[in-house]
């Protein structure tokens, strides 16, 4: 069995679970390779595209295709995953930013930026997972890096909600582009939601459901891998 395999994944579900369950729903053995073409945390939902047999190959480009995502950004505060799941820290903020403030802001973060990583990630800092060091209480440094941000659209902005879509390259985190959005504007800023609706050309239209896995899984149902 050998291509990809869009799937939709839920909340609350790893990326690794997605792959173990296509595993399974493919018939595959352990040793048959199957792997995804980048993360998505377990509160975020959407894409994760799936790379069975020699398809494993493509990851490294299908992971540098340009993503898409929804997002929701909570600007009453920051917190300390950059996320809803960590501890709030409150922001008392002077003057809520109208829409137009909010605009130009967002316009800041086109183009290629320097973006520091959530210190809960997976980046490694000193040979070690930054997530790993934070959990025992340490507080990594985390070196900026440079990240590229094709569009911002403002979806939806009503206090303390900002409903956008992110189009961006390889590495951009979201939760991140939260935080510091929140704070240029002067207020908190933390990911509230999360959905990936495209990896490139694979998009939420190709993507089967997460319990569509409960049933076997046939080459036909794979897409080709890409050349």
């Amino acid at each position: 069995m050998e291509g990809l395999l869009v799937v939709d994944k839920p909340l609350g579900v790893s990326s690794m679970d997605v792959v173990r369950r296509v595993r399974r729903a493919a018939g595959l053995g352990r040793r048959f390779k199957v792997g995804h073409a980048g993360t998505l945390d377990p509160l975020a939902t959407g894409v994760v595209v799936c790379c069975l047999g020699k398809a494993t190959r493509a990851v490294e480009q299908l992971m540098g295709l340009t993503k898409v995502y929804d997002a929701v950004v909570d600007l009453s505060a920051f917190t300390t995953t950059d996320d809803r799941e960590g501890e709030r820290q409150e922001v008392a903020v002077a003057q809520i930013p109208d829409e137009a403030t909010v605009r130009q802001v967002l316009a800041t973060f086109i183009g290629e930026v320097e973006q520091v990583p959530p210190v809960y990630s997976a980046v490694h800092v000193d040979g070690q997972r930054a997530y790993k060091l934070a959990r025992r209480g340490e507080q990594p440094d985390m070196p900026a890096r440079t990240v590229r941000i094709d569009a911002i659209e403002l979806n939806r902005y009503d206090w303390p909600l900002l409903d956008i879509t992110v189009t961006c390259g390889r590495g951009t985190y979201i939760r991140s582009l939260a935080r510091d959005i929140g704070v240029r504007l002067g207020t908190g800023g933390h990911l509230a939601s999360l959905r990936r609706t495209a990896v490139g050309p694979y998009t939420l239209d190709k993507a089967i459901t997460f319990d569509r896995l409960e049933s076997p899984l046939r080459q036909e149902d794979l897409l080709p891998t890409p050349a």
